[in-house]
């Protein structure tokens, strides 16, 4: 038996537990494909980012070089700058009285890396949908396909296995499906986990060294150092 032949003769519950499980399986692929080449361009963008940012002889070049960047390196860079600018063009004022350069820096690039994380978390909700509910979809509809097996055994009156080999083979099909749409979500979402929290580690890395660097170079041209 084949998913096609389920769809022939199977009702209206069997074939929609299977084109739950087809969706889900389709969606699963879908978003090990999207995201793993979000990380692949996220790494190698990155990498191309701090070699523009320290690699420049001065602030004004470094924000210059990474204007077009979408990166999360050079996203926090960006929001530092706009944070050391803000902070110097309000420093005779309340806010700046009031908070630290340090302090300010800090929340400032906190909040940047807050935002990457989050982003970095999209589609991660599904994956754990599907690698945690699917096995229990394919589980119904292996109930169901036995159900259908114990009614003809007792319209029929007897045990054979033309009376049971149907129900039996639409059970085993659900059951097959239900696995194959969670196992491929359960293994990419504790692989992307695993990547994310590195991405994590290595951005929280770079805020300190950003933080630090600011504060070093604070007071020259409003946080944007000139040769």
């Amino acid at each position: 038996m084949n998913l096609l032949t389920v769809f022939q003769q199977g009702d209206a519950v069997l074939m929609t537990t299977f084109s739950l499980l087809i969706l889900m399986s389709v969606l699963t692929w879908y978003l090990i494909i999207l995201r793993g080449l979000q990380l692949l361009r996220t790494r190698n963008a990155n990498r191309q980012a701090e070699a523009l940012l320290w690699d420049a002889p001065d602030w004004k070049t470094a924000e210059a070089a990474l204007a077009e960047s979408r990166a999360p390196v050079a996203n926090l860079t960006r929001q530092g700058l706009a944070a050391m600018r803000h902070h110097h063009e309000h420093a005779d004022k309340s806010l700046g009285k009031a908070c630290l350069l340090d302090e300010f820096l800090t929340r400032a690039i906190r909040k940047g890396l807050a935002q990457e994380t989050a982003r970095q978390e999209s589609g991660m909700t599904l994956l754990a949908s599907v690698g945690s509910t699917a096995p229990f979809i394919g589980l119904f509809g292996t109930v169901w396909g036995i159900y259908h097996a114990l009614v003809n055994i007792g319209s029929a009156g007897q045990v054979s296995i033309a009376t049971v080999a149907g129900p039996i083979g639409e059970a085993l099909i659900a059951t097959a499906a239900g696995l194959a749409a969670a196992i491929p979500a359960v293994l990419a979402y504790n692989a992307f986990i695993r990547a994310q929290r590195l991405h994590a580690q290595h951005l929280d890395h770079f805020a300190h060294d950003l933080h630090a660097q600011l504060l070093t170079q604070a007071g020259e041209l409003h946080g944007v150092r000139q040769l």
